[in-house]
């Protein structure tokens, strides 16, 4: 497992995802009820595979010299209540933290978004000074639980997030799809921005019939997309 993170680690700044040490990625065991994530403000090209650091599920250190991603109380949160799960990533990619700042969610504009995602990709919304001050990190967690909840989303069709203000969450079922999704959603937040330089919101909207076509082709038992 901490192979699997190291290596899902250091594709984030080769695809452009993170700058510095604005990242993250961690793996869920849940027979073992282990959590695997990359150690705290680490450089990428300083960073080894022995430094991955492991944690029960409330994010208590087990194993490891160093100190694990001060978000680790966050994934926590996702793990806990979306259990369906098995990875969670964490970046301040440019543009979908251009949506965060902006406090918008990132509609489904076309077909590239439809295949991954099964409609808006939501926002939070603010956490309050207490939430701040209190558990900042862990109320994040929570925010992002309480959007689902509110707007009935199923995480697993709309697999990412954009906490207000922060940025954005992705998660899948391994390490390299939950970073997939981060790339594939800063790719469609640029394109969402761009598309609205051009057109009004209302008409870059993707009509709900090619959404379904794009999304079920390759996810659900009617799939056809790929090799079988």
């Amino acid at each position: 497992m901490q192979k699997n993170v190291y290596e899902a680690n250091l594709f984030l700044p080769k695809a452009g995802l993170v700058k510095l040490t604005w990242g993250n990625v961690s793996q869920i065991n849940r027979d073992l009820g282990l959590i695997v994530i990359k150690p705290s403000g680490v450089p990428y090209e300083k960073m080894q595979e022995a430094d991955m650091v492991v944690t029960d599920l409330s994010g208590k250190v087990l194993q490891g010299e160093l100190n694990p991603s001060s978000d680790i109380p966050t994934h926590c949160v996702l793990y806990q209540k979306f259990p369906e799960i098995g990875a969670v990533v964490h970046t301040h990619s440019k543009w979908a933290v251009c949506w965060a700042q902006a406090g918008r969610g990132i509609s489904a504009y076309g077909t590239t978004h439809a295949d991954t995602f099964y409609g808006t990709v939501p926002c939070t919304r603010d956490l309050t000074q207490t939430e701040v001050e209190v558990d900042y990190e862990v109320e994040t967690g929570k925010v992002i639980v309480e959007t689902f909840n509110e707007k009935k989303l199923d995480p697993l069709a709309i697999p990412a997030v954009i906490v207000k203000g922060h940025g954005p969450f992705t998660w899948g079922d391994t390490p390299q799809k939950a970073v997939e999704n981060s790339l594939i959603l800063e790719e469609v937040a640029e394109m969402a921005l761009h598309s609205e330089e051009l057109a009004s919101a209302t008409e870059c909207l993707l009509p709900g019939y090619l959404l379904d076509k794009h999304y079920f082709r390759k996810h659900g038992s009617a799939a056809y997309y790929g090799q079988f």
